[in-house]
């Protein structure tokens, strides 16, 4: 492309370090390796992992006990940081960011899903999704109107008082997802999201996730069970920390309620 071709967004790219291609992705990561030091040595977890997701992607990530599934996505969610290699999260290339900075793209950009839901026993479901905004420093009655609205996204309207004990395993991942994503994130990462659920709550949640990726979002999910992970259209396999497949894939479709 010539500059006189060059549109003002890409200019703004190019004086960012970032090229057309990583705008559009969401995550980048170039050469990502991570190791640990313990009494025992250097114990390798991620080997040279090479990724690019990009906008409204929906990514399962699979492998066995050990595999480094779960440091890897806290790498993604700006949790942990790298040995070596880059990770670019929308562009921002996190190397460079210090914790406030990274706690700060993350609460921007990121909303997290739990396997155990994570949620405050002694608050109520409405108080539990307006959580990040309470701490974002939003005003109480947007906090209160937004996290309404996300309830109601999830099919719990009715249950805006209820505390997280009242309810089902199956709701209280609703409301889970709905905490995930009420600072409008670009990204959700889910880790085992039905995995303490029964097979029908889970293609209930897993229908949830189809629909918010349908709307534009990017979600990417561990899971151990070949049957959730073929929600996904890209399915990705993690082995002795390296990536071994990475496989676009039909998903598999949910039959409307």
């Amino acid at each position: 492309m010539s500059t006189e071709e060059t549109t003002p967004e890409i200019a703004a790219d190019i004086a960012a370090g970032r090229t057309a291609d990583a705008a559009r992705a969401v995550v980048i990561v170039e050469g990502l390796h991570k190791q640990y030091v313990t009494d025992a040595g250097v114990q390798p977890v991620l080997r040279d992992v090479n990724l690019r997701i990009t906008d409204g992607e929906f990514v399962a990530i699979m492998g066995p006990s050990g595999s480094g599934k779960s440091t890897f996505m806290n790498i993604l969610g700006c949790l942990d940081t790298p040995t070596s290699g880059r990770y670019l999260l929308d562009g921002n290339d996190t190397s460079r960011l210090d914790s406030d900075e990274l706690a700060g793209l993350r609460n921007r950009f990121i909303g997290f899903v739990f396997q155990g839901y994570n949620l405050l026993a002694r608050t109520s479901l409405q108080g539990n999704v307006s959580l990040p905004l309470l701490y974002a420093g939003v005003r109480k009655s947007e906090r209160e109107a937004r996290a309404r609205d996300l309830l109601a996204k999830v099919g719990l309207e009715r249950y805006p008082r209820y505390m997280p004990n009242q309810i089902s395993g199956g709701q209280q991942q609703r409301v889970a997802i709905a905490r995930a994503l009420v600072n409008h994130p670009k990204l959700i990462l889910a880790d085992e999201p039905t995995g303490n659920l029964d097979s029908v709550t889970s293609i209930e949640i897993m229908k949830l996730l189809t629909e918010l990726q349908a709307s534009g979002m990017t979600i990417v999910f561990v899971t151990h069970e070949p049957d959730i992970a073929a929600y996904a259209a890209r399915k990705l396999l993690l082995k002795d920390g390296a990536v071994v497949s990475d496989l676009r894939q039909q998903p598999m479709l949910l039959e409307a309620s």
